[in-house]
């Protein structure tokens, strides 16, 4: 899951209460319906941060609730506001995330430069999803590397 540091950080989720943050704002289908569709409690979670100086995994962090309608949607003052949302019919979900710990960070260079990752889907050219889905043996390979 994709943070950019400056909206939400890996140190902003620890110093959470309970280490959890909602994932708002979260507006494109397929990274929703990733959230909505395929995650679950306890599932486990990079936190990745983007659109900085140093991109890279930064934390892990957990799945905390199942997903339900992003609040920001409904809000006029909300950058995430969407006026074709409505209570009844929303389009835009969310998830909890627990923050775990800080790890190094295993910046996006290092992880392009693993073999193991190549077929990674957050590492593809063009990727620009904020959420993707790790496999079981990614996510061994990315644990071994920040430990």
């Amino acid at each position: 899951m994709k943070s950019e540091p400056d909206e939400v950080s890996i140190d902003d989720a620890l110093a959470a209460p309970g280490k959890i943050v909602p994932w708002v704002g979260v507006r494109n289908y397929q990274a929703r319906n990733f959230m909505r569709d395929a995650m679950r409690v306890g599932d486990g979670v990079l936190f990745y941060h983007s659109s900085c100086a140093e991109p890279g995994i930064a934390g892990l962090a957990e799945v905390a609730s199942t997903a339900y309608p992003d609040p920001t949607q409904f809000d006029s003052g909300s950058k995430y506001y969407d006026p074709k949302s409505t209570p009844d019919n929303p389009r835009w979900m969310l998830v909890d995330v627990r923050a775990t710990h800080k790890t190094r960070l295993l910046s996006l260079p290092e992880l392009r430069s693993l073999p193991d990752l190549a077929e990674m889907q957050i590492l593809k050219r063009g990727n620009r999803l904020s959420i993707t889905p790790v496999s079981a043996f990614e996510w061994r390979c990315i644990i071994q590397h920040i430990q």
